[in-house]
């Protein structure tokens, strides 16, 4: 319970806690934030980490001159493909005994099920819209991996997915993480993050929610007849 406490604690209030991590490790503030990045995305244990609003706080200390933009862009986007790598891996080699074991509890079978329709609408494109979606971005080369999904194709993806979400929330975080009313209100901007995040998600759930199964499709068809 106070670890869950901590990490809401840690993702409300992101731009003080990252203050506080610069000024006590100073360079090796790197490092920890590349540290969470790849687990957030390599670690099938780990989907509730901070992950677009972290990179957003990061780009925002960047434009501060706490932080080099650049050398955390390209530690990040390192992290990003290097962790969905490790993930794709764990799947493909050990995958399917982990989801069929029932002693593991941390992996969601719903997760991956919602994963698996990811594929199904998307195809390979999935590892790119994965990025922008909570949850999903951490199963999604975790169940490649166990689909036995080309790696050739699956690392293309992979390094252009990582590449467009670090620079987008990174440069979000730079331009606009400063402006006056953001920078005041902070916590409802990470919030807002988290939010956009997750419409994706809100818009298939009341999408599948609202389209009739098929025989109710038949139904109605016989209905209107």
């Amino acid at each position: 319970m106070e670890t869950v406490t901590y990490l809401l604690s840690f993702i409300i209030h992101l731009d003080k806690h990252i203050a506080e991590i610069i000024a006590a490790y100073g360079p090796l503030t790197y490092l920890i934030f590349f540290g969470i990045v790849f687990a957030e995305t390599g670690l099938v244990i780990f989907p509730f980490l901070p992950g677009d609003s972290l990179l957003f706080a990061a780009g925002t200390f960047t434009a501060l001159g706490s932080l080099h933009f650049l050398a955390l862009f390209f530690l990040l986007w390192a992290a990003a493909v290097l962790g969905d790598s490790v993930n794709y891996w764990i799947g493909n080699v050990f995958g399917q005994k982990l989801v069929d074991n029932p002693k593991i509890t941390f992996i969601n079978q719903e997760h991956i099920d919602k994963t698996e329709e990811f594929y199904r609408k998307y195809g390979g494109k999935t590892i790119i819209l994965a990025r922008f979606v909570p949850i999903v971005r951490t199963f999604a080369p975790f169940v490649a991996g166990v689909g036995k999904m080309d790696y050739q194709k699956f690392f293309f993806f992979n390094v252009v997915g990582g590449f467009v979400w670090v620079a987008l929330f990174m440069g979000l975080g730079y331009f606009f993480g400063n402006v006056p009313i953001v920078k005041e209100n902070f916590a409802i901007a990470i919030f807002g993050i988290i939010g956009i995040s997750v419409i994706p998600m809100v818009y298939e759930y009341l999408k599948e929610r609202n389209t009739p199964s098929m025989p109710q499709k038949v139904l109605e068809k016989k209905v209107n007849k």
